[in-house]
Parts: C-alpha cells; sequence; structure tokens
C-alpha cells in the first residue's frame, strides 16, 4: 500500500465496487427474468391476443389515453326565490362587500 492511501480509503473503494458490482448483477437478473416472464406469456397466450397492459417497444409501461369526453354535466333547478338570493350573492361579492 503506497503512504497517501490510507485503509480506510482503501477499504471504501472496496465496498464501493463491491456494491456496483452488486447492483448491477441484480439488475441483470431482473431484466432476464423480465423478457423470460413475457416470453412464457406471449408463449401461452398465442400471438394473437392483446397484453394486459400497453407497453412501449422496450417494455415501460405507457400512460393511458384520455378519455375523448369529459364527465357528464350535472345541473341544479333553482326555484324563483333561490335564483333571486344567489343574484344578491353575487351582487355583493362582486361589490367587495
Amino acid at each position: 500500500m503506497a503512504e497517501h492511501e490510507t485503509q480506510s480509503r482503501t477499504t471504501g473503494a472496496t465496498v464501493l465496487t463491491l456494491v456496483v458490482v452488486a447492483c448491477a448483477a441484480g439488475l441483470a437478473d431482473a431484466l432476464r427474468r423480465r423478457v423470460r416472464l413475457r416470453r412464457r406469456a406471449h408463449h401461452h397466450a398465442g400471438a394473437e391476443s392483446t397484453p394486459a397492459h400497453a407497453h412501449t417497444h422496450h417494455g415501460t409501461p405507457t400512460v393511458p389515453r384520455q378519455r375523448a369526453t369529459g364527465p357528464s354535466v350535472e345541473t341544479v333547478r333553482l326555484t324563483e326565490a333561490e335564483r333571486d338570493a344567489f343574484a344578491v350573492l353575487v351582487r355583493r361579492l362582486s361589490e367587495g362587500d
């Protein structure tokens, strides 16, 4: 060991290297499992079936499309007295009182 390298620096670099290798191995294993499961599901379901969740060509889930129509419109029928009271309320709020 060189003079400028300390025991803690060497140990830290070793631990960091081991963590990076473990993460890379875990990621590779997860990707392999994902591909294997996708192939198995595709094989069992047949080519013409539609997948349960939409995915892009690289396998990441997509955001579902928005509905073409909005929510249904709600209406409330007011009596004449309620309309007058509402008009008074709007006038008061617009005047700032």
